[in-house]
Protein backbone atom coordinates (compact mmCIF):
# COMPACT_ATOMS: atom_id res chain seq x y z
CA UNK A 1 0.00 0.00 0.00
CA UNK A 2 3.16 2.58 0.97
CA UNK A 3 4.10 2.40 -3.24
CA UNK A 4 0.63 3.12 -4.42
CA UNK A 5 0.54 6.56 -6.15
CA UNK A 6 -1.45 9.06 -4.60
CA UNK A 7 -4.97 9.77 -6.45
CA UNK A 8 -4.47 13.29 -8.75
CA UNK A 9 -6.43 15.97 -7.04
CA UNK A 10 -8.49 16.58 -10.12
CA UNK A 11 -9.63 12.93 -10.36
CA UNK A 12 -10.47 13.21 -6.49
CA UNK A 13 -12.60 16.30 -6.93
CA UNK A 14 -14.44 14.73 -9.85
CA UNK A 15 -15.01 11.37 -7.32
CA UNK A 16 -16.77 14.14 -5.14
CA UNK A 17 -18.74 15.99 -7.58
CA UNK A 18 -19.88 12.56 -8.71
CA UNK A 19 -20.76 11.70 -5.11
CA UNK A 20 -22.87 15.18 -4.23
CA UNK A 21 -24.67 14.51 -7.34
CA UNK A 22 -25.55 10.46 -6.70
CA UNK A 23 -26.74 11.83 -2.97
CA UNK A 24 -29.02 14.49 -4.98
CA UNK A 25 -30.35 12.20 -7.13
CA UNK A 26 -30.94 9.58 -4.48
CA UNK A 27 -32.69 12.85 -2.28
CA UNK A 28 -35.14 13.59 -5.58
CA UNK A 29 -36.10 9.88 -5.50
CA UNK A 30 -36.73 9.91 -2.80
CA UNK A 31 -38.86 13.16 -2.53
CA UNK A 32 -40.78 12.02 -5.45
CA UNK A 33 -41.68 8.69 -3.56
CA UNK A 34 -42.71 10.55 -0.53
CA UNK A 35 -44.44 12.49 -2.78
CA UNK A 36 -46.33 9.86 -4.95
CA UNK A 37 -49.77 9.74 -3.16
CA UNK A 38 -51.11 13.31 -2.00
CA UNK A 39 -49.09 16.52 -3.12
CA UNK A 40 -45.57 16.57 -3.79
CA UNK A 41 -44.17 17.95 -0.73
CA UNK A 42 -43.53 21.50 -0.82
CA UNK A 43 -39.76 23.22 0.31
CA UNK A 44 -39.35 23.23 3.83
CA UNK A 45 -40.96 20.45 4.92
CA UNK A 46 -39.25 17.39 5.79
CA UNK A 47 -39.19 14.34 2.82
CA UNK A 48 -40.70 11.63 5.12
CA UNK A 49 -44.17 11.95 5.19
CA UNK A 50 -45.61 9.75 8.88
CA UNK A 51 -48.20 7.51 8.08
CA UNK A 52 -49.31 4.75 10.14
CA UNK A 53 -48.63 1.42 8.83
CA UNK A 54 -52.36 0.04 9.79
CA UNK A 55 -53.39 3.40 7.09
CA UNK A 56 -51.27 3.49 4.20
CA UNK A 57 -51.93 6.09 1.84
CA UNK A 58 -53.82 5.43 -1.08
CA UNK A 59 -55.38 7.54 -3.99
CA UNK A 60 -59.12 6.42 -3.24
CA UNK A 61 -58.38 6.73 0.26
CA UNK A 62 -57.43 10.52 0.54
CA UNK A 63 -60.58 10.82 -2.35
CA UNK A 64 -63.04 9.30 -0.08
CA UNK A 65 -61.85 11.65 2.43
CA UNK A 66 -61.94 14.52 0.30
CA UNK A 67 -65.51 13.72 -0.13
CA UNK A 68 -66.44 13.13 3.42
CA UNK A 69 -64.43 16.70 4.36
CA UNK A 70 -66.34 18.60 2.35
CA UNK A 71 -70.27 16.53 2.83
CA UNK A 72 -72.43 18.91 5.11
CA UNK A 73 -75.01 15.86 4.85
CA UNK A 74 -72.55 15.09 7.93
CA UNK A 75 -73.67 18.09 10.14
CA UNK A 76 -77.13 17.08 11.63
CA UNK A 77 -79.23 19.92 9.62
CA UNK A 78 -77.06 19.58 6.74
CA UNK A 79 -75.54 23.35 6.58
CA UNK A 80 -72.30 22.53 7.61
CA UNK A 81 -69.36 20.28 6.60
CA UNK A 82 -65.36 19.84 8.15
CA UNK A 83 -64.40 22.88 5.43
CA UNK A 84 -67.01 24.70 6.77
CA UNK A 85 -64.51 25.68 9.72
CA UNK A 86 -61.79 24.70 8.04
CA UNK A 87 -62.38 27.03 5.07
CA UNK A 88 -59.57 26.76 2.15
CA UNK A 89 -60.52 30.02 1.08
CA UNK A 90 -59.37 31.21 4.43
CA UNK A 91 -56.42 29.06 4.82
CA UNK A 92 -58.57 26.49 6.76
CA UNK A 93 -59.59 28.39 9.36
CA UNK A 94 -62.94 30.35 9.60
CA UNK A 95 -61.46 33.65 10.77
CA UNK A 96 -63.90 33.50 13.94
CA UNK A 97 -63.14 34.17 17.59
CA UNK A 98 -64.15 30.34 18.25
CA UNK A 99 -65.70 27.54 16.24
CA UNK A 100 -69.19 27.98 15.61
CA UNK A 101 -71.16 24.57 15.04
CA UNK A 102 -74.63 23.85 14.02
CA UNK A 103 -77.63 26.25 14.81
CA UNK A 104 -75.08 29.03 16.00
CA UNK A 105 -73.89 27.12 18.71
CA UNK A 106 -70.49 28.90 19.44
CA UNK A 107 -67.51 26.92 21.09
CA UNK A 108 -65.29 27.68 23.10
CA UNK A 109 -61.78 27.80 21.25
CA UNK A 110 -60.34 29.11 17.95
CA UNK A 111 -60.62 26.83 14.67
CA UNK A 112 -57.12 25.94 14.23
CA UNK A 113 -55.43 25.82 10.67
CA UNK A 114 -54.89 22.44 9.91
CA UNK A 115 -52.29 22.59 7.57
CA UNK A 116 -48.68 19.60 7.71
CA UNK A 117 -50.76 18.02 10.74
CA UNK A 118 -48.96 14.41 9.34
CA UNK A 119 -46.33 15.54 11.47
CA UNK A 120 -48.25 16.34 14.41
CA UNK A 121 -47.87 14.64 17.74
CA UNK A 122 -51.39 15.66 19.79
CA UNK A 123 -54.17 17.36 18.19
CA UNK A 124 -56.52 19.63 19.32
CA UNK A 125 -55.33 22.73 21.32
CA UNK A 126 -55.67 20.43 24.73
CA UNK A 127 -54.14 17.53 22.68
CA UNK A 128 -56.87 15.13 23.69
CA UNK A 129 -56.59 12.88 20.55
CA UNK A 130 -53.39 11.04 19.80
CA UNK A 131 -53.69 10.44 15.96
CA UNK A 132 -55.56 12.30 12.98
CA UNK A 133 -57.63 8.64 13.80
CA UNK A 134 -58.68 9.44 16.83
CA UNK A 135 -59.37 13.52 15.71
CA UNK A 136 -61.21 12.60 12.41
CA UNK A 137 -64.89 12.32 13.49
CA UNK A 138 -64.68 14.30 16.81
CA UNK A 139 -65.99 17.52 15.81
CA UNK A 140 -68.79 15.40 13.62
CA UNK A 141 -69.98 13.54 16.70
CA UNK A 142 -69.82 16.69 18.74
CA UNK A 143 -72.89 18.16 19.53
CA UNK A 144 -71.70 21.66 19.54
CA UNK A 145 -70.18 21.09 16.05
CA UNK A 146 -71.59 18.90 13.44
CA UNK A 147 -73.77 17.73 15.93
CA UNK A 148 -74.46 13.68 14.72
CA UNK A 149 -74.85 11.29 15.97
CA UNK A 150 -72.70 7.57 15.32
CA UNK A 151 -76.07 5.93 13.76
CA UNK A 152 -76.57 9.16 11.99
CA UNK A 153 -73.51 8.40 10.80
CA UNK A 154 -73.46 5.24 9.82
CA UNK A 155 -76.78 5.62 7.42
CA UNK A 156 -75.33 7.95 5.62
CA UNK A 157 -72.62 6.54 4.69
CA UNK A 158 -74.67 3.09 3.96
CA UNK A 159 -77.17 5.42 1.90
CA UNK A 160 -74.43 7.66 0.18
CA UNK A 161 -70.73 5.73 0.18
CA UNK A 162 -71.43 2.16 0.28
CA UNK A 163 -69.69 1.58 -3.01
CA UNK A 164 -66.83 3.59 -2.55
CA UNK A 165 -66.14 2.13 0.96
CA UNK A 166 -66.47 -1.35 -0.52
CA UNK A 167 -64.24 -0.73 -3.42
CA UNK A 168 -61.05 1.61 -0.99
CA UNK A 169 -61.30 -1.07 1.93
CA UNK A 170 -63.30 -4.25 0.63
CA UNK A 171 -65.69 -3.68 3.25
CA UNK A 172 -68.75 -2.34 4.69
CA UNK A 173 -69.21 1.41 6.04
CA UNK A 174 -67.80 1.87 9.45
CA UNK A 175 -66.97 4.91 11.64
CA UNK A 176 -63.70 3.59 12.07
CA UNK A 177 -63.09 2.95 8.32
CA UNK A 178 -64.26 6.75 7.94
CA UNK A 179 -61.95 8.34 10.31
CA UNK A 180 -59.35 6.17 8.59
CA UNK A 181 -60.30 7.87 5.56
CA UNK A 182 -60.69 11.77 6.66
CA UNK A 183 -57.45 10.82 8.45
CA UNK A 184 -55.79 10.13 5.05
CA UNK A 185 -56.80 13.25 3.05
CA UNK A 186 -55.92 15.27 6.25
CA UNK A 187 -52.17 13.81 5.49
CA UNK A 188 -52.39 15.86 1.66
CA UNK A 189 -52.77 18.70 3.32
CA UNK A 190 -49.38 20.55 3.11
CA UNK A 191 -47.74 24.08 3.22
CA UNK A 192 -44.46 25.49 2.77
CA UNK A 193 -42.60 27.07 0.00
CA UNK A 194 -42.98 30.89 1.87
CA UNK A 195 -40.25 33.30 1.45
CA UNK A 196 -39.09 31.99 4.88
CA UNK A 197 -38.74 28.60 2.99
CA UNK A 198 -36.92 29.80 -0.05
CA UNK A 199 -34.63 31.81 2.41
CA UNK A 200 -33.43 28.71 4.14
CA UNK A 201 -32.81 27.11 1.10
CA UNK A 202 -29.95 29.59 -0.02
CA UNK A 203 -32.24 32.52 -1.66
CA UNK A 204 -31.45 35.38 0.05
CA UNK A 205 -33.35 37.76 -1.84
CA UNK A 206 -36.29 35.94 -0.82
CA UNK A 207 -36.82 37.89 2.68
CA UNK A 208 -36.82 41.48 3.21
CA UNK A 209 -33.65 42.91 5.22
CA UNK A 210 -36.31 43.86 7.97
CA UNK A 211 -37.53 40.18 7.50
CA UNK A 212 -34.25 38.99 8.31
CA UNK A 213 -33.24 41.46 11.08
CA UNK A 214 -36.88 39.94 12.74
CA UNK A 215 -35.61 36.19 12.15
CA UNK A 216 -32.64 36.84 13.82
CA UNK A 217 -35.16 37.75 17.00
CA UNK A 218 -37.13 35.48 16.80
CA UNK A 219 -34.06 32.61 16.73
CA UNK A 220 -32.64 35.24 19.95
CA UNK A 221 -34.10 38.15 22.05
CA UNK A 222 -37.52 37.23 21.48
CA UNK A 223 -37.27 33.56 22.03
CA UNK A 224 -40.13 32.42 20.14
CA UNK A 225 -38.06 29.67 18.67
CA UNK A 226 -38.15 27.86 21.87
CA UNK A 227 -41.44 26.65 20.92
CA UNK A 228 -41.91 27.71 17.25
CA UNK A 229 -39.25 25.60 16.10
CA UNK A 230 -38.80 22.77 13.02
CA UNK A 231 -40.33 22.90 9.56
CA UNK A 232 -43.61 23.15 11.21
CA UNK A 233 -42.94 25.69 13.84
CA UNK A 234 -43.87 23.88 16.37
CA UNK A 235 -42.51 22.11 18.88
CA UNK A 236 -45.82 20.08 19.23
CA UNK A 237 -45.75 20.68 23.26
CA UNK A 238 -48.50 22.06 25.43
CA UNK A 239 -46.92 25.54 27.08
CA UNK A 240 -48.93 27.99 29.77
CA UNK A 241 -48.29 31.73 28.54
CA UNK A 242 -51.21 33.01 30.70
CA UNK A 243 -53.97 34.09 27.92
CA UNK A 244 -56.27 31.22 30.00
CA UNK A 245 -55.27 33.51 33.21
CA UNK A 246 -55.76 36.96 31.47
CA UNK A 247 -58.84 37.80 33.70
CA UNK A 248 -57.17 36.84 36.93
CA UNK A 249 -58.58 33.52 37.17
CA UNK A 250 -58.61 30.54 35.12
CA UNK A 251 -61.18 30.66 31.99
CA UNK A 252 -60.04 27.32 30.26
CA UNK A 253 -58.24 24.05 32.38
CA UNK A 254 -56.28 23.10 28.52
CA UNK A 255 -54.22 19.98 29.04
CA UNK A 256 -55.34 19.62 32.25
CA UNK A 257 -58.33 18.16 31.46
CA UNK A 258 -57.11 15.42 29.59
CA UNK A 259 -53.69 14.81 32.06
CA UNK A 260 -55.01 15.78 35.24
CA UNK A 261 -51.55 17.20 36.30
CA UNK A 262 -51.62 20.36 38.12
CA UNK A 263 -48.63 21.54 35.85
CA UNK A 264 -50.63 21.70 32.98
CA UNK A 265 -53.75 24.35 33.95
CA UNK A 266 -53.72 26.57 31.74
CA UNK A 267 -51.63 25.20 29.04
CA UNK A 268 -52.25 25.01 25.45
CA UNK A 269 -50.85 23.24 22.37
CA UNK A 270 -48.13 25.44 20.58
CA UNK A 271 -49.68 26.16 17.06
CA UNK A 272 -47.76 26.05 13.45
CA UNK A 273 -47.22 29.72 12.93
CA UNK A 274 -46.99 28.68 8.92
CA UNK A 275 -49.86 31.06 7.40
CA UNK A 276 -50.21 32.78 10.49
CA UNK A 277 -50.62 36.18 8.92
CA UNK A 278 -54.11 34.57 7.22
CA UNK A 279 -55.15 33.04 10.10
CA UNK A 280 -56.35 35.98 12.29
CA UNK A 281 -57.32 35.47 15.54
CA UNK A 282 -55.07 34.35 17.34
CA UNK A 283 -54.47 32.26 20.41
CA UNK A 284 -56.36 29.28 21.68
CA UNK A 285 -59.66 31.39 22.61
CA UNK A 286 -59.36 33.89 19.42
CA UNK A 287 -58.55 36.81 22.09
CA UNK A 288 -56.18 38.78 19.53
CA UNK A 289 -57.38 40.16 16.66
CA UNK A 290 -53.94 41.35 15.49
CA UNK A 291 -50.23 39.81 15.54
CA UNK A 292 -49.06 43.20 16.35
CA UNK A 293 -50.97 42.63 19.85
CA UNK A 294 -49.52 38.98 19.87
CA UNK A 295 -46.32 40.33 20.19
CA UNK A 296 -47.15 43.28 22.66
CA UNK A 297 -48.42 40.43 25.16
CA UNK A 298 -45.06 38.23 24.94
CA UNK A 299 -42.92 41.39 24.83
CA UNK A 300 -44.75 42.25 28.20
CA UNK A 301 -43.99 38.27 29.20
CA UNK A 302 -47.26 36.98 29.61
CA UNK A 303 -50.08 36.80 32.69
CA UNK A 304 -48.12 35.77 35.67
CA UNK A 305 -49.98 32.68 37.67
CA UNK A 306 -48.98 29.36 38.99
CA UNK A 307 -48.29 27.34 36.53
CA UNK A 308 -46.51 30.35 33.65
CA UNK A 309 -44.05 28.74 31.30
CA UNK A 310 -40.50 29.48 32.68
CA UNK A 311 -39.52 30.34 29.22
CA UNK A 312 -41.91 33.78 29.07
CA UNK A 313 -40.44 36.93 30.61
CA UNK A 314 -40.14 40.77 29.48
CA UNK A 315 -38.80 40.77 26.59
CA UNK A 316 -37.82 45.21 26.31
CA UNK A 317 -38.46 44.86 22.29
CA UNK A 318 -37.85 48.02 20.59
CA UNK A 319 -40.72 49.89 18.39
CA UNK A 320 -38.28 48.47 15.24
CA UNK A 321 -37.93 45.09 16.46
CA UNK A 322 -41.48 44.51 16.68
CA UNK A 323 -42.22 45.84 12.89
CA UNK A 324 -39.43 43.11 12.47
CA UNK A 325 -40.65 40.47 13.73
CA UNK A 326 -43.76 41.32 12.48
CA UNK A 327 -42.54 41.31 8.66
CA UNK A 328 -40.75 38.07 9.51
CA UNK A 329 -43.82 36.26 10.28
CA UNK A 330 -45.41 37.94 7.37
CA UNK A 331 -42.86 35.34 5.54
CA UNK A 332 -44.48 32.64 6.91
CA UNK A 333 -47.40 32.27 4.31
CA UNK A 334 -46.28 30.04 1.63
CA UNK A 335 -48.55 28.00 -0.47
CA UNK A 336 -51.07 25.24 0.58
CA UNK A 337 -51.71 22.29 -0.97
CA UNK A 338 -55.14 20.59 -0.66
Amino acid sequence: MDDQEPVPESIGREALTMRIITLFAIAVALSAAVGAVGPRLPLGLDLYRPVPSDNRLTPAKIALGRRLFFDRRLSRDGSLSCAGCHDPKRALTDGRVVAQGIGGAMGNRNTPIIVNRAWGAAFFFDGRAATLEQLALQPVLNPGELGMSPEAVLSLLHARYRPQFRSTFDAEPSLELAARALASYLRTIVDGDSPFDRYAAGDRSALSESAQRGLKLFQGKAGCGQCHAGPNLTDEEFHNTGIAWRTGTLTDEGRFAVTHTAADRGAFKTPTLREISRTAPYMHDGSFSTLAEVIEYYDSGGQKNPALDPKLRPLHLTPVEKRDILGFLGALDGRIQK
